[in-house]
């Protein structure tokens, strides 16, 4: 079970993620993991957290992620204090990316600068 605890991290974010359809088994020095992400944002959290702990090409772990919405890269909920540009910087790591989102929007976005606490924008493919 040594493999399993190795990669608790990685099973904790599935389950804070709500990943669907999850499995787990070991067999022998290999953890297998299946299940589906809500969107390709989350299944990137996943492979990045199965890299940080096993490195770039792990041998000890296989995972079958799906993606359960492909038409988005991700779903993000407005907080209070964040802007577009800071939405782009967290997922894109360019704030003037926020364009794209901008766009991707334009239904209930009238203006770059005015977005609101809990309002759900989609984060398009790029």
């Amino acid at each position: 079970m040594a493999v399993k605890a190795k990669y608790q991290e990685v099973l904790d974010l599935g389950e804070s993620l709500n990943i669907q359809n999850g499995d787990v088994q070991v067999e022998g020095d290999m953890l297998k993991v299946w299940g589906t992400a809500n969107t390709q944002y989350e299944k990137n959290l996943i492979w990045d957290k199965i890299k940080e702990i096993g490195g770039e090409n792990p041998s000890d772990i296989m995972a079958d992620i799906k993606v359960a919405d492909e038409s988005v890269y991700h779903r993000h909920v407005v907080k209070s204090g964040e802007t577009l540009g800071k939405i782009a910087k967290h997922y894109y790591g360019d704030a003037m990316k926020y364009k794209e989102i901008f766009n991707a929007n334009s239904d209930i976005l009238k203006n770059p600068d005015l977005i609101y606490p809990d309002q759900e924008l989609i984060i398009p493919n790029l």
